[in-house]
């Protein structure tokens, strides 16, 4: 049986949630694809310091979402690379058309 998911959000009970992996100290910030496992790429400026590649990943990710900051939370990975984070009040399929339109 295959484990891996299709890229594929799903919707919370206030919202949506997307699994990340980034890249930090990159020459832009960008999203750069999705891997087989339906993980967003996103590639960041900011260094893994002091929590700045957070700061910097939830801030472009609400420009691409076209939502306030408060509204998006990594909810596990926030010291690592790979993250999980939800967007509240913003369905999986809203999330998705906006994250796709950015994909580098």
């Amino acid at each position: 049986m295959e484990n891996s998911r299709k890229f594929h959000l799903h919707d919370g009970k206030s919202g949506a949630a997307i699994a990340v992996r980034v890249t930090p100290r990159s020459s832009k910030t960008a999203i750069t694809g999705v891997m087989e496992d339906g993980t967003i790429k996103i590639r960041l400026t900011a260094p893994p310091v002091d929590g700045k590649a957070n700061q910097t990943l939830i801030e472009f990710l609400s420009k691409v979402l076209g939502c306030a900051k408060k509204d998006i939370e990594i909810i596990a990975g926030e010291t690592g690379r790979n993250k999980l984070i939800t967007i509240v009040n913003m369905d999986s399929e809203e999330v998705q058309q906006r994250i796709m339109a950015e994909v580098s």
